[in-house]
């Protein structure tokens, strides 16, 4: 059979649908997500007979694949015995042992995730060619965050679109099972959250994984897709806290000359700017209360990251703008105080 281009393309898509974990096919089905991507490339379709061909071809020399067939709900399946395998594996050279190597070495925080074997098996192959290179990049981690090994599942599941009957239980709340379609992963302050939709809802939810009592791939189950760019959703935010119908503001804040250094080198969120020229003058005739310091805006949604970063800068930050967010952000401080006064009262 000759390896023309149309031939080459048959043997990538063939060769990831038999390795497919979540996902059965039949012959016919095969055919058809084969054919969807020949026209793609704007290659003619092939019939499932041609498709019969290939697969024997994979079994065969060169390629030697172990191919299975069984029957699943009704219908007869082919894939792969051996989910690992591919046509397109090869030896690394030592270069690409090094890259990985390191690479591996900065993602260490992933060690011993539930349905990564083949990151274990990565691991054992570059063994040999270890180095007594010292670890030079760190990350944080939090070794006793619960079902840290529950990342590897939902990262298959997202990255397979798989979804998942989920029981969760949130903080002082019942538990709760549910359809999920997860979509993202996002690690923010020590703890991971999974970002997807519950059921049929168009509404995102970010849940804690440290919250998920049990998981259970439902591939049977149509995924619903996200029909936005959640990339973007995300950025609007502080964190992972998406309220539900939030508008994204102009927020404007005070920073004293203490703590401006460390605000501009670690921003709140990537739309902060300073005011400058004209704008600062204004703003300090606006103000005359604030001696010092720098004005600093940016556009987000507020949420409760948002707010517990602020109130984390004590006196040293001071929001003006919005006005509804200032005024809750005094609430809490008043509060605050209040507590610290009653405790002075005991102690006296």
């Amino acid at each position: 059979m000759p390896a023309n281009k149309n031939a080459v393309t048959r043997y990538k898509v063939l060769d990831e649908l038999l390795s497919d974990k979540y996902h059965y096919y039949n012959i016919h089905e095969l055919t058809e997500k084969i054919n969807d991507r020949l026209d793609e490339y704007g290659y003619k379709p092939v019939s499932s007979r041609m498709i019969e061909k290939d697969i024997e071809y994979l079994s065969e020399r060169p390629f030697c694949a172990n191919i299975q067939r069984f029957r699943h709900e009704g219908k007869r399946c082919i894939k792969y015995e051996d989910p690992s395998f591919s046509i397109f594996t090869k030896e690394l050279s030592e270069d690409e042992k090094i890259l990985l190597h390191e690479v591996l070495s900065t993602i260490g925080q992933f060690d011993g995730l539930d349905n990564f074997d083949w990151l274990d098996g990565l691991k054992q192959r570059l063994k040999d060619s270890e180095s007594n290179q010292k670890k030079i990049i760190f990350f944080a981690n939090n070794p006793d965050l619960e079902n840290s090994n529950l990342l590897g599942r939902l990262f298959s599941s997202i990255s397979n679109k798989v979804a998942l009957k989920m029981i969760y239980k949130p903080f002082e709340l019942e538990k709760e099972t549910f359809l999920f379609y997860p979509y993202a992963l996002k690690q923010y302050n020590g703890r991971w959250f999974v970002f997807g939709r519950k059921d049929e809802t168009d509404r995102i939810y970010n849940l804690a994984i440290d919250r998920i009592r049990k998981i259970e791939p439902k591939p049977n189950a149509a995924y619903i897709d996200s029909d936005f760019n959640l990339e973007d959703h995300i950025f609007d935010v502080v964190g992972v806290s998406i309220p539900f119908d939030a508008e994204i503001d102009d927020i404007l804040l005070w920073v004293s000359d203490k703590s401006y250094n460390y605000v501009r080198t670690k921003p709140l969120h990537p739309t902060q700017k300073e005011v400058k020229g004209t704008a600062d003058l204004k703003l300090r005739d606006n103000y005359p209360q604030l001696n010092g310091g720098r004005f600093i805006r940016l556009r987000c949604i507020v949420n409760y990251e948002l707010k517990q970063t602020i109130a984390s800068m004590l006196g040293e930050m001071i929001v003006l703008e919005p006005v509804i967010l200032r005024d809750e952000m005094e609430r809490c401080i008043i509060a605050q105080s209040e507590k610290y006064k009653a405790i002075r009262k005991k102690d006296a």
